[in-house]
C-alpha cells in the first residue's frame, strides 16, 4: 500500500447491529489496499454479507468508521454516497440483481449509464463502451448471440456471469463479490475466476471476495477469517490474517 494514497477501504472502531438486536460486527481494524485482492471467509451467519455492505456504504456503522479511498461514508449525503459508489464500486451480488425486462447487454452496460466515471474508463463513446461490454461477456464465456437475449431468459450460470461483466465494467476502483461463483460448475468457475482476477489486475481495481468456497482461496495471497477479525463471535482481540 503507497504511503502517498489512502487504502480502498479503511475500517476503524467498526461496531455494527440491526435494531433490537445483539452487535452482528465488531471490528478494530481493517483495511484493504488500493489494488488489492482480499479472500474473506466464515461461517454462515458471522457477517460477511453485512461487512460487504458496510464496505460499499449501503449500510452505515453503528458507530466507528468505514472509508473508501479517504472518503468516510458517514460524512457524506445519501446522494454523495450514492455517487461515489456508482463512481467507484462494482458490487456482485449473489442475488445477481439483473433487470429482467432489459437485455443481457443492456444490463451490462448500465453501471456506465449512471457514472461519467465509470463510462470514460470504459472508453467513453458509446461505441467504445458497447464494445468493452462485449468483449467483457464474451470473456465470461456468453458469445454474441447472448447479448441482445432478455436477462430473464438466462439460466442462474450465465445470469451469474452477466451480472460480474456488468460490474468490472468501466475499471471501478472496487470489486465487491458476494459468493459469485456459487451457481457456476468447475470449468465455468474456473473461466469466471481468470477473468474476474485478470480484470481487476489490469484495471488496478481492489478486490474483496467473499466465499465459502475453500477451493479458491489460494488464488489470493490475502486470506481473512472473518470470524478471527470479528469480535462480536470471537470475543477476543481481532486478529487479521495476512
Amino acid at each position: 500500500m503507497s504511503a502517498d494514497l489512502p487504502p480502498a477501504v479503511a475500517i476503524r472502531e467498526l461496531r455494527f447491529h440491526y435494531p433490537g438486536a445483539e452487535a452482528t460486527l465488531a471490528i478494530e481494524r481493517f483495511d484493504v489496499g488500493v489494488g488489492e485482492h482480499v479472500f474473506v471467509r466464515g461461517p454462515s451467519g458471522c457477517g460477511k454479507t453485512t461487512l460487504l455492505s458496510l464496505i460499499a456504504g449501503v449500510l452505515l456503522p453503528s458507530s466507528g468508521t468505514v472509508s473508501l479511498f479517504g472518503k468516510e461514508w458517514r460524512e457524506l449525503s445519501a446522494s454523495r454516497r450514492d455517487r461515489l459508489r456508482a463512481d467507484r464500486v462494482g458490487y456482485i451480488f449473489q442475488q445477481f440483481n439483473l433487470l429482467p425486462y432489459l437485455s443481457v447487454l443492456d444490463n451490462v452496460l448500465l453501471p456506465c449509464g449512471f457514472s461519467s466515471a465509470r463510462r470514460e474508463q470504459a472508453g467513453d463513446a458509446g461505441a467504445a463502451v458497447r464494445a468493452s461490454a462485449l468483449r467483457l461477456l464474451e470473456q465470461m464465456g456468453l458469445e454474441a448471440d447472448f447479448a441482445a437475449r432478455d436477462a430473464a431468459a438466462l439460466s442462474v450460470g450465465q445470469q451469474q456471469r452477466v451480472a460480474a461483466a456488468r460490474e468490472i465494467l468501466g475499471r471501478p476502483g472496487l470489486v465487491i463479490a458476494d459468493e459469485p461463483t456459487s451457481a457456476l460448475d468447475e470449468g465455468l468457475r474456473e473461466a469466471f475466476m481468470r477473468v474476474l482476477l485478470e480484470a481487476c489486475a489490469d484495471a488496478g481495481s481492489a478486490l474483496v471476495f467473499v466465499s465459502h468456497d475453500a477451493r479458491l482461496a489460494s488464488r489470493f495471497r490475502r486470506q481473512v477469517d472473518l470470524d478471527k477479525l470479528n469480535l462480536a463471535v470471537q470475543g477476543r482481540p481481532a486478529e487479521e490474517a495476512a
